[in-house]
């Protein structure tokens, strides 16, 4: 019996904290686009960045790594579909949209763990740069390279 309910305990337990935020983590205050660029990769394996070659030297620059997005006509005209997108996605939250830049969270279902994702569009490259990143924990499991690709195979078929 004491068994039973410490197994409860240990499987319940992760699951309250879940429900009172504890694994969502802060929202950063560093984000955004300055110098043409968008903060650099996590220095532990829970991001992907397009930019990731911008920061020589980091220690994630490898895993980072990830390919822009191709423009769907303009810039402007690419942010807005990829905030369409980005609308019907489940646990999707945009918090900033402007016409070169958007900012959506993203968080998990279950564990209520929170990645934050970022687009912009780059005129000079003539694409859209894109960083996402889990706030809490050391891995993401390449749910952040998952989620940025399924995204890229979404604004082709567009």
């Amino acid at each position: 019996m004491q068994l039973a309910i410490w197994l409860l305990v240990v499987v319940t337990a992760p699951l309250v904290a879940a429900r009172f935020g504890v694994f969502s983590g802060r929202q950063p205050d560093h984000l955004g686009v300055r110098d043409g660029r968008l903060e650099p990769p996590s220095k532990t394996p829970n991001s992907v960045s397009s930019q990731a070659t911008l920061w020589p030297g980091h220690s994630q620059r490898e895993y980072a790594t990830i390919a822009p997005l191709a423009l769907l006509g303009d810039g402007p005209a690419t942010i807005a579909r990829l905030g369409q997108i980005i609308e019907s996605m489940a646990g999707a939250r945009i918090v900033e949209r402007r016409p070169d830049y958007l900012y959506a969270q993203f968080t998990t279902p279950l564990m209520h763990f929170v990645d934050d994702t970022e687009f912009w569009f780059d005129p000079a490259a003539g694409a859209i740069q894109v960083r996402s990143a889990a706030r809490v924990g050391r891995r993401d499991f390449g749910v952040n390279r998952a989620r940025i690709e399924a995204i890229r195979t979404r604004l082709a078929a567009s």
